[in-house]
């Protein structure tokens, strides 16, 4: 009985050790709520840029926007394959900075799926990094912006 409990409590330890090893590659963390360089603004924010005619970019997938995304926003897919990490290789990872305005004075506003999507946060980083002089990243990203009714397309 005591050899069975032992044993017992020996995989336990060792099952709890094995979920704490994988635990940061199986659960992705959440953006930071602030990145260098960079405006952070929520949608109430966003939403009178959209109006002025700023530029909106969805990081999202084709798909994604497809289905529905901020009205006039340019779909600019950030295909990512590092991690979702502030510290990410941005040699892993592909964006077409080349579809942003020539102009690096131009507002641009970045946008994704918010919490643990991280392609609008990469996005806002490699324009800034790219020379970019007013980026904004939306946080929020499309759950803020439909949770506040504002439109879609």
């Amino acid at each position: 009985m005591i050899r069975t409990s032992i044993i017992a409590g020996r995989i336990a330890a060792f099952a709890a050790a094995a979920a704490l090893a994988i635990a940061p590659t199986a659960f992705a963390a959440e953006t930071p709520n602030t990145l260098q360089g960079v405006k952070v603004i929520g949608a109430q924010e966003a939403k009178p840029m959209l109006d002025r005619g700023v530029l909106f970019v969805d990081a999202r997938v084709a798909a994604e926007y497809a289905e529905k995304t901020i009205k006039g926003a340019k779909n600019v897919p950030y295909r990512e394959k590092s991690a979702k990490s502030a510290d990410f290789d941005r040699t892993q990872d592909q964006f077409d900075l080349a579809k942003l305005p020539a102009d690096k004075s131009t507002a641009v506003v970045f946008f994704c799926n918010a919490g643990e999507c991280w392609k609008s946060y990469k996005a806002s980083v490699l324009a800034r990094d790219a020379g970019y002089k007013q980026v904004y990243w939306l946080r929020g990203g499309m759950p803020e912006w439909t949770s506040k009714g504002l439109p879609t397309q």
